[in-house]
C-alpha cells in the first residue's frame, strides 16, 4: 500500500519538471540571437517506480509510477554538421585571403586604364614616333624625356605600391597568428572549466557552445582536427569531454595545438623578430609550433596570406607578390637595357656624338623596377640620340629604332653588346606585360569564383546546422504552451487529491451527527 500523500509527491514532481522545462524554454528564447548558441532541452525521464524490487517489498499488484525527473539538460547539436561547417569555413578563409590580396594587386596595376603602365609606355613609344618626324624639334625631344620620366615613375609607383601591400600582408600575418594563439589559450581554459564541471554529472552546455564557436573561428584561420577525450569522474555518457585540437601542417600531418586541459602551444613564423615571433622579417621559410618547426599549414586564411606575402620552401621563392615584383623587375630591366643599347647606337643632335645611356645602367635584375632612372645625360635634350648617322641632325632613323624596341622579339634578339641574356626571354615587352596582367586576371577570377562557391556551401551547411541547433521561436512558443498546460494539469491533480483527502479526513465518520 502506498502512502496517502503519494499522489501529491507525483504531482509536485510534475510541476517542478514542467517549471524547469519552461525555464529552459525561456533560456532558449533569451539566447535566440546569441552567436554560437545551441538550443537546449530537458530530457524527461520517469522517476524510480514504487516499490523497488526486493524481498521485503509490499504485496501490491504492480509497481506504481512516481512521476518524472530531469535526466539532464543538454543542447541539441549534430557534430557532423560542425565538421562539415569547419571544412567549408576553412576553404572560404583561404580563398578570401587570396582574393583580397589579388584584388589589391589589381587595383595597383590598374589595367586597362589611362594611367596604367601599358598606356604610359604607349605614350612613350608615340613620343619617339613623333620625334622621328621632327628630330631637331626641341619640343618633341622634351616630350620624349617627359614620357620617359613618366615610365620611370610608373615603374617606381608599381614597385613601391606592391611592396607596401606586401608589408601590409606581413602585418596581417602577425594579427592572424596572434589570433590563433589567443584562441588556443581560450580553448585550453574552457577545457579546464569543462573538466571541472563534467565529473560532477553536469553538462556545461554554455561552455560547449563557446568552445564550438572558438573552433569555428579557428577553422577559418587554419585547418584543424578535433579529438575528444573523457574528463573522468562521474561524467554523463552524453558529456562531450575535453578536446585535443590539432592543426594540419603543409604535409597534412597533425600538429597538437591544444592538449585538452593540460596546455597549449604557441604558433610563430620563421624568420621573425625575437620580440614579435608572429611577425615575419623576410620571406617565410616555415612555422614554429611550441618551438618546433613545422612546414607551413594545410589551408585556411593563414596559408592564403603566406602565399600572397611570399615564402621559400627550399625550392625557391614563391608567392603572389614576389612573383609579380619579379616579373616587373624583369620587364623594367629588359626595357631599360635594350633601350640603352639602341640609344647608344644613335647620334646626338649637337654636337653630333655617339649616343649615351638614356636610362641609368642597371647592375642587376632584382629591384630593377625601383632602381630604374633617367640618365642625367638626358637632362640635355640634345643628347637624345635620334639620328642614325653623325652630322645628320634631320635623320630620325634611330628614333624609329627606339620606338621599335616595343616590337622587339626577345626570343630572336641577337644583342652582341650584351653578354648576359635578358630576363624577358620570349615575345615583345608588350606581350610580356599583357601576359602578366592576363595571369593576374585569371588568378583573381578563379579566387573570386571559389570564394563565391565556398560561401554558398558554407551557408548551406550553416542553414542545416541551424535547423538542428538554432532557436525557433515558433517551436519554443509551442513548447511553452505545452509545458504550461502540463504544469496546470499537475496543479489540478493536487487540487483533486486535496478534495479526496478532504472527503476522507473531514467527511468520513460523521454519519448521524
Amino acid at each position: 500500500m502506498g502512502s496517502t500523500f503519494h499522489g501529491l509527491e507525483v504531482a509536485k514532481r510534475g510541476m517542478a519538471m514542467q517549471q524547469m522545462a519552461l525555464y529552459t524554454t525561456g533560456h532558449n528564447i533569451a539566447n535566440a540571437n546569441t552567436p554560437g548558441y545551441s538550443r537546449q532541452r530537458v530530457n524527461f525521464v520517469q522517476s524510480e517506480p514504487y516499490p523497488p524490487a526486493s524481498l521485503n517489498r509490499p504485496q501490491i499488484s504492480g509497481q506504481m509510477g512516481t512521476g518524472v525527473e530531469a535526466g539532464s539538460i543538454e543542447r541539441v547539436r549534430d557534430q557532423f554538421f560542425d565538421w562539415q561547417y569547419r571544412g567549408e569555413n576553412n576553404k572560404l578563409g583561404y580563398w578570401q585571403a587570396r582574393a583580397d590580396a589579388l584584388k589589391k594587386m589589381e587595383d595597383i596595376m590598374n589595367e586597362p586604364s589611362d594611367s596604367g603602365l601599358s598606356k604610359t609606355m604607349d605614350q612613350f613609344w608615340q613620343a619617339l614616333q613623333d620625334l622621328s618626324a621632327n628630330p631637331e624639334n626641341t619640343g618633341a625631344r622634351s616630350v620624349v624625356r617627359q614620357r620617359g620620366l613618366a615610365v620611370v615613375e610608373t615603374f617606381h609607383y608599381l614597385a613601391d605600391s606592391l611592396t607596401s601591400i606586401q608589408n601590409d600582408l606581413a602585418n596581417e600575418i602577425h594579427v592572424t597568428v596572434k589570433s590563433i594563439n589567443s584562441i588556443a589559450e581560450q580553448l585550453y581554459k574552457i577545457n579546464q572549466q569543462i573538466a571541472e564541471v563534467e565529473p560532477h554529472g553536469y553538462l556545461p552546455n554554455d561552455l560547449y557552445d563557446e568552445r564550438d564557436r572558438l573552433l569555428d573561428e579557428l577553422s577559418a584561420l587554419v585547418k584543424i582536427e578535433v579529438e575528444p577525450k573523457p574528463s573522468g569522474g562521474n561524467a554523463l555518457k552524453t558529456a562531450a569531454g575535453v578536446y585535443d585540437v590539432y592543426i594540419l601542417d603543409g604535409n597534412g600531418q597533425r600538429q597538437l595545438l591544444v592538449d585538452g586541459n593540460q596546455g597549449y602551444k604557441t604558433l610563430s613564423v620563421s624568420p621573425s623578430a625575437s620580440s614579435a615571433p608572429e611577425t615575419p622579417t623576410g620571406l617565410l621559410t616555415g612555422l614554429s609550433l611550441g618551438g618546433s618547426p613545422i612546414s607551413f599549414v594545410a589551408s585556411g586564411k593563414l596559408k592564403g596570406l603566406i602565399e600572397a606575402y611570399g615564402y621559400d620552401d627550399g625550392s625557391g621563392v614563391k608567392g603572389i607578390y614576389p612573383d609579380m615584383l619579379k616579373k616587373l623587375d624583369a620587364l623594367a630591366y629588359s626595357f631599360a637595357e635594350r633601350f640603352n643599347v639602341v640609344h647608344q647606337e644613335g647620334y646626338t643632335l649637337s654636337p653630333s656624338n655617339k649616343g649615351k645611356l638614356f636610362f641609368t645602367d642597371l647592375t642587376q635584375v632584382d629591384g630593377a623596377a625601383k632602381a630604374i632612372q633617367l640618365s642625367s645625360d638626358i637632362d640635355d635634350l640634345n643628347n637624345i640620340a635620334a639620328s642614325s648617322a653623325p652630322d645628320e641632325p634631320g635623320n630620325g632613323l634611330n628614333a624609329i629604332r627606339l620606338a621599335n624596341v616595343k616590337n622587339s622579339n626577345f626570343a630572336d634578339l641577337q644583342d652582341s653588346a650584351r653578354s648576359a641574356p635578358y630576363p624577358v626571354k620570349a615575345g615583345t615587352l608588350q606581350a610580356y606585360y599583357e601576359s602578366m596582367i592576363g595571369q593576374l586576371a585569371v588568378d583573381a577570377q578563379q579566387a573570386n569564383r571559389l570564394v563565391d562557391n565556398s560561401e554558398v556551401l558554407r551557408q548551406s551547411v550553416e542553414e542545416r546546422r541551424q535547423s538542428v541547433s538554432g532557436v525557433s521561436l515558433d517551436e519554443e512558443m509551442t513548447n511553452m504552451i505545452r509545458f504550461q498546460h502540463a504544469y496546470n494539469a499537475a496543479a489540478r491533480t493536487i487540487t483533486t487529491i486535496d478534495e479526496m483527502l478532504d472527503k476522507i479526513i473531514n467527511g468520513m465518520g460523521i454519519v448521524g451527527r
